[in-house]
């Protein structure tokens, strides 16, 4: 049975949030929650819309899904969790994310342990919506936690793959690794061909085009601008570092991934009641003085 997909686009951090579905049950991948920078305000007009279509549809919401710990926008999931009574899940490489990034914002009050979320799953998980069977792929490479959901004829990618005139993710972020996600990629390649896939994010190939966020194994495999048509490991990793080494930090790298290892829980409050942010100062990425 094919599950039906509908994709909410956030044009402020060019994310593609699903609601997949069958016979009445649904999962959410990838939510926003809404983030001002300026003003360290956050709103729910992404996920509202979201919850929206969940009771416009009569879904009942099993899954808060989470392909990976995003670097680019907070995720909605604790919200989602708290309106809808789902549970959350997320890869078992996520232990390691939350390990790097505790150490780098100096953070004794997170645990790195994968408590905050409902369920990791490893490699090989499976679980159901409704009579479609649902199976989880370690893809780690743009982040050790990154994982690909396989529900029924349709896969959601994350940040592994975008649509395939736009290639394939970073691998600069903290335990990012281009030979790790070369290998993931060719696991997703050895999936059907005319499988669907639904990417995390589009930019519309910078402007060359409106925006989209659906596509096909084989359209991947045979097209994508990075690896597309059999490139080999070497080349591709050689690109990726290169390519790597060019890319500025994502406008919204440290509120996103101080909120997301936490499963979309603000860090603890202080004194006064109120969250906070940490910035750490001429830091690189991976915790070296930053030039």
């Amino acid at each position: 049975m094919a599950p039906d997909v509908v994709c909410m686009f956030d044009e402020a951090t060019n994310t593609a949030s699903y609601v997949v579905s069958a016979v009445g049950e649904a999962a959410i991948i990838d939510p926003v929650l809404d983030f001002d920078p300026v003003s360290g305000c956050t709103r729910t007009t992404s996920a509202d819309r979201l919850l929206d279509h969940v009771r416009e549809s009569g879904l009942g919401v099993s899954w808060i899904l989470e392909t990976h710990v995003h670097a680019d926008h907070m995720t909605a999931a604790a919200i989602l969790k708290e309106k809808t009574g789902a549970k959350t899940a997320i890869g078992a490489g996520v232990t390691r994310v939350q390990e790097i990034l505790a150490g780098s914002f100096d953070d004794e009050t997170m645990a790195v342990d994968g408590s905050q979320f409902d369920m990791l799953f490893d490699d090989g998980a499976t679980f159901s919506l409704g009579p479609v069977e649902c199976r989880v792929m370690a893809t780690p490479g743009h982040t050790p936690a990154c994982v690909t959901y396989v529900v029924g004829d349709a896969c959601f990618a994350g940040d592994t793959l975008f649509m395939p005139d736009s290639g394939t993710a970073r691998c600069d972020f903290p335990g990012g690794d281009a030979s790790r996600l070369y290998g993931s990629i060719q696991r997703i390649f050895g999936l059907p061909g005319e499988m669907r896939m639904f990417v995390g994010h589009d930019y519309g190939a910078g402007g060359a085009r409106g925006f989209a966020w659906e596509t096909t194994v084989a359209a991947q495999r045979d097209r994508n601008v990075h690896l597309g048509g059999g490139a080999l490991e070497h080349d591709y990793v050689r690109m990726r570092r290169a390519r790597d080494a060019a890319l500025p930090l994502p406008r919204l790298f440290f509120p996103s991934v101080q909120v997301n290892m936490r499963a979309g829980a603000f860090p603890p409050p202080g004194k006064n009641g109120v969250s906070y942010i940490r910035i750490p100062l001429n830091q690189a990425m991976n915790g070296e003085t930053a030039e």
